[in-house]
């Protein structure tokens, strides 16, 4: 008897052998607005639906083993401040807004504005880079936002949605990025405390958010652990990051690791030391996008032959020239590629470089569940 996607990957996450490889290409944001039919700011602005909903339904549509990129819910967070509003601040001819947030309690703006469109996914700046002040002059109160619940009880909801066509998600607290921008780059040679302030408190976070996973019931505990965000060694070198980061990141793992639930990195761009470091010194189950050269520095089959049998390898068909550009004929080359270098024993999870572009046809999306259904085989 075949497996649901969720078995599926759940017994793969776990180093495990299932009935056939899991394809779970990136498709975690654009691909699933788009399928909407509708403005991407009624996604992203006005949650109509909210971009979690668009991407259940897409998963089940393209019947993928998805879920690996669905751990947007955070339902330990504390809820936002009632003082913080959103306001509109720019119209423009092609529909398209500004948004920025402000603060009732302080009458301080946000630093960046938001531009949201019709076609692409939000994008924030300096209110300058779009041609406004640093002080709206006038604005409107953002309304029509559709509400839904929040916290745990939006937990429960998406996976009551998700059901068995995919595993669900949490963030452990943990993150493999700490510097995030070039200012933090000089900013951390110049005041390197303050960066060690930030990891002794997300040290600390870590163990908050343990102990409520710890005491969910276990029925209600997540399938995976998100434990790392993209571009770990963009911002940082590989010596930055395990003076920050690497501390952050073997917590995270050693108790999700006693708790007996797996853990995911995600970190596009150069990867190859990290694949390395997490294998050798983390509890890191699952890591992903293993982007290949120019976008990344990784040989699946040379992963495969150094870690494969420690850490689970997800990836990595080129999101531009193969997946966007390239015919299902291509994909499915590919894909059977991928599964040559990497199967083999198990622990291996088809999918993508980082994020699916939106134009991406769907004929190569479904040419993906194709070749593993032909030829995932271990």
């Amino acid at each position: 008897m075949s497996l649901t996607p969720r078995q599926r990957m759940k017994i793969t996450m776990a180093g495990g052998i299932p009935d056939r490889v899991p394809v779970d290409p990136d498709i975690s944001n654009m691909i699933p607005a788009r399928r909407t039919g509708k403005p991407f700011w009624d996604i992203y602005v006005y949650q109509n639906p909210p971009l979690w909903k668009a991407y259940v339904d897409t998963v089940k549509h393209f019947g993928i083993d998805g879920g690996i990129e669905m751990y947007h819910c955070h339902p330990f967070n504390p809820p936002p401040r009632e003082d913080w509003c959103m306001r509109i601040v720019d119209r423009r001819k092609d529909g398209s807004f500004v948004t920025r947030r402000y603060d009732r309690s302080t009458g301080k703006w946000e630093k960046t504005a938001t531009l949201n469109t019709a076609d692409n996914p939000p994008s924030a700046t300096a209110p300058e880079k779009l041609g406004l002040p640093e002080t709206p002059s006038t604005w409107e109160e953002l309304t029509g936002v559709k509400e839904w619940p929040t916290g745990m009880e939006l937990w429960r909801l998406i996976r009551k949605e998700m059901g068995e066509q995919a595993v669900l998600g949490m963030s452990s607290g943990a993150t493999t990025l700490i510097l995030e921008t070039p200012d933090d780059i000089y900013e951390y040679y110049g005041n390197p405390r303050r960066f060690h302030e930030i990891r002794e408190e997300k040290l600390r976070n870590i163990d908050g958010i343990m102990e409520k996973i710890a005491a969910m019931a276990h029925e209600e505990k997540p399938d995976f652990l998100m434990c790392g965000s993209s571009g770990s060694l963009v911002w940082q070198t590989p010596e930055i990051f395990r003076e920050l980061a690497l501390p952050l990141l073997k917590k995270a793992t050693e108790m999700a690791h006693d708790l007996g639930i797996p853990t995911h990195v995600h970190s596009c761009g150069p990867e190859a030391e990290l694949v390395k470091i997490a294998a050798l010194e983390t509890k890191l189950s699952v890591i992903d996008p293993l982007e290949i050269a120019p976008m990344g520095d990784c040989n699946l089959a040379e992963l495969k032959k150094l870690y494969g049998d420690t850490i689970v390898l997800k990836g990595n068909l080129h999101t531009t020239s193969v997946m966007l550009k390239g015919s299902p004929k291509d994909v499915i080359d590919a894909s059977k590629q991928a599964i040559k270098d990497a199967a083999k024993g198990g622990r291996f999870i088809l999918s993508t470089g980082d994020q699916c572009g939106r134009d991406t046809p769907d004929a190569n999306i479904y040419a993906m569940v194709e070749a593993v259904e032909k030829y995932g085989r271990y």
